[in-house]
């Protein structure tokens, strides 16, 4: 059984930058591709970005295209959301995700390992 533990939230000015983590334990995620997304309040939750297995391939939520990066280190069995210059819009808890496959995908369904979540607030 894989566990997901998302860490690097916190309240942060609009124009600032926070680095989410997720790191994994029980079993080693290089085989699998793996995602963040988030839920703002009375929202439904939405893909954010995927990368995959090998790192080569990431994709992203257009509104953080240029903003976010997603990268992983397998070694270290983590994976990594650089957040850059970060808007109100952005508040949301931020969830990582382990897929069953290994190449990259944007559907939740495929995702069958979540984490708890790890809350991004950005103020005005």
């Amino acid at each position: 059984q894989v566990l997901l533990v998302e860490s690097g939230g916190g309240l942060v000015q609009a124009g600032g930058s926070l680095r989410l983590s997720c790191a994994a334990s029980g079993r080693t995620l290089s085989s699998s591709a793996m995602g963040w997304f988030r839920q703002a309040p009375g929202k439904e939750r939405e893909f954010v970005a995927a990368i995959s297995w090998s790192g080569d391939n990431t994709v992203y939520l257009d509104s953080v295209k240029g903003r976010f990066t997603i990268s992983r280190d397998n070694p270290k069995n983590t994976v990594y959301l650089q957040m850059n210059t970060l808007k109100p819009e952005d508040t949301a808890v931020y969830y990582c995700a382990a897929a069953r496959l290994k190449g990259i995908t944007t559907i939740q369904r495929r995702y069958d390992v979540w984490g708890q979540g790890t809350q991004v607030t950005v103020s005005s």
